[in-house]
């Protein structure tokens, strides 16, 4: 089993007459929907709330195949995302975690420990800057890492960064702590100003992961893998948002490398240039899928056939 580890939230999105649509989302919880319905099993690690938003997210994970046997139910709101879009679709975000499910993680509520084999994925969309959750996932990805591979996504919200200094050294941590590391262009950007993503790539190497791979939304993807560089071109795809097309990707690659049998250690210190490649484009097929239609609303695996 994959397990997930990080936020469930609702994302409020613009509805195209001036209010807005409540949707599941978070990025973590994105990663383990797309990784259901493309049909590998996952779990979430996640607090979720009593409240009618927490039984929307629970009846829209378990519909996409996602267990919640690992999950903690939390007397706290739901945490709540305000999504903005740009002319292009692109979306930025206000949140409000403060007193909500996702602004109370302690460490004895996680399970004593995690099922035998398989991969623990973080993002650090929430986690890198709110100091008590990140300290969690820290104290369970350190713990965890010498049964499990690590995969970890930086997923940045310059909004919600007070302490950058902080959230730049435990980044660091992370990249240590992790096999597979996946970040936007955008992530770059704010962590590395002005750094190619090249560049940026293979010094990320050198810190622990076997692979780290930078999404760049129509320009295409680059990876800096066990037998070198991969650079692939975007794939044409008509945008409605791209709100949850990182998430996507990342459940995209962490599919193909599952179902190729690469999806450990040893599998993936052997990782190949054209079974990277090969994984790459399948995850760029599933964030495609994504972008076409509102919302984090990921594929399930029988669409993908059809196309």
């Amino acid at each position: 089993m994959i397990v997930v580890c990080g936020e469930v939230l609702i994302d409020l999105v613009p509805d195209g007459t001036g209010g807005y649509r409540a949707r599941p989302g978070g990025a973590p919880a994105n990663v383990a929907v797309g990784l259901g319905r493309l049909g590998i099993e996952v779990g979430l690690l996640g607090r979720l709330a009593g409240d009618r938003f927490g039984a929307l997210l629970r009846e829209h994970l378990l519909s996409s195949q996602v267990s919640l046997a690992l999950a903690v139910h939390s007397t706290a709101p739901t945490t709540l995302a305000v999504v903005h879009l740009d002319p292009a679709g692109v979306p930025a975000f206000d949140f409000y975690i403060d007193g909500c499910a996702d602004g109370g993680w302690r460490a004895e509520e996680l399970p004593a420990a995690l099922p035998p084999g398989g991969a623990l994925h973080l993002s650090g969309s929430l986690a890198l800057p709110v100091p008590s959750m990140g300290e969690v996932l820290e104290g369970l990805a350190t713990r965890a890492r010498g049964d499990r591979l690590v995969s970890f996504d930086p997923n940045i919200r310059p909004s919600l960064i007070r302490d950058g200094s902080g959230v730049t050294a435990r980044l660091r941590r992370w990249l240590g702590l992790a096999d597979i590391v996946k970040a936007s262009e955008a992530d770059i950007d704010w962590i590395a100003p002005g750094q190619p993503v090249e560049t940026v790539a293979r010094s990320w190497r050198e810190l622990g992961p076997t692979l780290v791979v930078v999404t760049r939304g129509e320009k295409g993807v680059h990876a800096a893998g066990p037998a070198g560089p991969v650079d692939l071109a975007g794939v044409p795809v008509r945008v409605v948002d791209t709100v949850g097309a990182g998430d996507a990707f990342m459940s995209g690659l962490l599919a193909a490398l599952e179902r190729g049998g690469w999806l450990s250690r040893p599998g993936l210190a052997g990782l190949g240039a054209g079974e990277l490649t090969g994984a790459l484009s399948y995850a760029q097929r599933v964030a495609a899928s994504t972008c076409a239609r509102v919302g984090a609303d990921p594929p399930w695996l029988a669409e993908l056939a059809d196309r």
